[in-house]
């Protein structure tokens, strides 16, 4: 089944490309776009979650640099 998708429709290359770009039109149509106020509040959201995750990777980094560093370096 794969390779009778794969195997030539005999239409030249740009032909197919010409189809390939209508289905991608067509699939853009159905797309549902979010409105505007929708769009700024996930905006809001995910800057938020980046900006705690980075904090968090911050401190971690703080804190196992401290253990590894420091606290190892004073046993040896």
């Amino acid at each position: 089944m794969a390779t009778e998708a794969l195997a030539s429709t005999g239409r030249s290359w740009l032909g197919r490309v010409v189809d390939f770009l209508r289905d991608v039109q067509g699939e853009i149509r159905k797309v549902t776009w979010p409105t505007w106020d929708e769009l700024k509040k996930a905006t809001t959201v995910i800057v938020l979650f980046v900006i705690l995750l980075g904090l968090v990777i911050g401190l971690m980094d703080s804190i196992l640099q401290f253990v590894f560093v420091t606290a190892v370096a004073k046993f040896f």
